[in-house]
């Protein structure tokens, strides 16, 4: 009898037409130790957020020992509200891309074709020397050579020094605003403009999350890999992992699966984005392949990429990391910093993502070890090797930074996620 139950519970969730044939497998909730009872209360959150109008519609997945035990899509897809969320939607998924990038650098490492502590100049000749702001202003500039090499790690980490943060009226950062980067028509144009930048501060001496390292990274995967970036990462991660719905672009037929973007309004309700704050539905998100936000994705998708990492680099037969990568992947690169932390105190930063340091200083459930990002358009994905659990949010809403956003779901949403582990 409880083998019917739980037959039916499985029905109910991923009946016929609420999944794709790539996904992982399917399986109720508590034969992986989750109380379906207690994952409610995320389904009715997700609901009530929604029915006050704060967001269009969301996609949740949570994966434990390899299998999904919950796969809902709520709201709606389109403004209008005439299309419902699907399970299978595809979202923007801006800065999740950055670990995909990262996995795809790794690759390469393992093939002997580069290392981690590599200058990024024995690749890309206009780095070799990189200059560092030091005084003057930005019509007078003072520059001298960096003292510490520019290494592939501090592109992964975040810790290269290029001039991303701080006032924007510093002469460093005038002088990066000049670059224009955001207007290079590919990657070998933006590590161009990039490389005749000064230096904001010695590279590995501070942490500061952006994404212009990874978009070098990039550039670098297509010389060390002899291809375009985007054909490189199909064929060696999306292909292998049957990722179908995850590119650059959206394929014609399959743009009436895409989310729509929303913002506020006044009222703090969803908007629809005004046009031209995201590209057409499908088309590219940058005129470069941009490694730091570029992918689109589906939760099926990612929830194969993540549960890839969780393996220790394998799922399917697919072999696309070693063990090892994997666990040096998601271990923290920010130690030799005073504190040794990135993202926030409790977190510290891997290759690719945020390690959980201490989940007491951050406050909510979770494991020290615990890997993961999100994305501009509130998408989140967490994996946790202690409990062997995948979990990915999916929304696609670009705050405005007024007080009429609505509150951000990540917090919520892993509270809830972790309050449903009962065994």
């Amino acid at each position: 009898m409880k083998f019917l139950v739980s037959v039916l519970v499985v029905a109910a969730l991923f009946g016929p037409g609420h999944g794709t044939a790539a996904s992982l497998p399917l399986g109720p909730l508590a034969a992986h130790g989750v109380s379906p009872e207690r994952l409610g209360r995320l389904h009715r959150f997700i609901q009530d957020v929604i029915a006050r109008e704060q967001y269009l519609g969301a996609v949740t997945l949570v994966a434990r020992n390899g299998t999904i035990i919950d796969w809902q899509a709520y709201g709606h897809q389109d403004a209008a509200r005439g299309q419902p969320m699907q399970r299978d939607s595809i979202f923007r998924i801006y800065s999740m891309t950055k670990t995909v990038t990262a996995v795809a650098v790794l690759t390469l490492m393992e093939e002997g074709k580069l290392g981690l502590e590599d200058p990024v100049g024995k690749y890309l000749p206009d780095f070799a020397q990189p200059k560092l702001f030091a005084g003057g202003s930005a019509a007078a500039p003072k520059l001298r050579p960096a003292e510490n090499r520019l290494t592939i790690r501090h592109l992964l980490t975040h810790t290269p020094g290029f001039a991303v943060y701080g006032k924007d009226d510093a002469p460093v950062n005038v002088l990066f605003a000049r670059g224009r980067l955001s207007e290079s028509a590919d990657l070998k144009e933006y590590a161009a403009r990039l490389a005749r930048l000064p230096l904001a501060h010695e590279p590995g001496e501070q942490f500061h999350y952006d994404g212009v390292a990874t978009q070098l990274l990039g550039r670098l995967v297509e010389v060390v890999a002899g291809m375009p970036f985007d054909q490189y990462l199909k064929q060696r991660i999306f292909d292998p992992l049957s990722m179908s719905d995850t590119g650059f672009s959206v394929p014609s037929a399959n743009r009436h699966r895409i989310a729509a973007m929303t913002t506020s309004g006044k009222d703090g309700k969803v908007a629809p984005a005004a046009a031209g704050v995201v590209p057409a539905a499908g088309e590219r998100m940058n005129p470069y392949l941009s490694g730091a936000g570029g992918l689109y994705s589906t939760a099926g998708d990612y929830a194969r990429f993540a549960q890839m990492l969780l393996n220790g680099g394998t799922l399917d037969g697919a072999s696309i990391l070693g063990r090892k990568t994997v666990e040096l992947m998601m271990q923290n690169h920010l130690s030799h910093l005073t504190p040794p932390t990135g993202p926030s105190a409790a977190e510290g930063f891997g290759l690719g993502g945020s390690v959980l340091l201490d989940p007491a200083r951050r406050g909510r459930p979770g494991s020290v070890g615990q890997f993961g990002w999100s994305g501009a358009a509130a998408t989140y994905y967490t994996i946790d090797p202690r409990e062997n659990l995948v979990a990915i949010l999916m929304l696609q809403h670009l705050p405005l930074g007024l007080p009429s956003d609505p509150p951000k779901l990540g917090v919520p949403f892993y509270n809830l996620v972790y309050q449903g582990l009962v065994k």
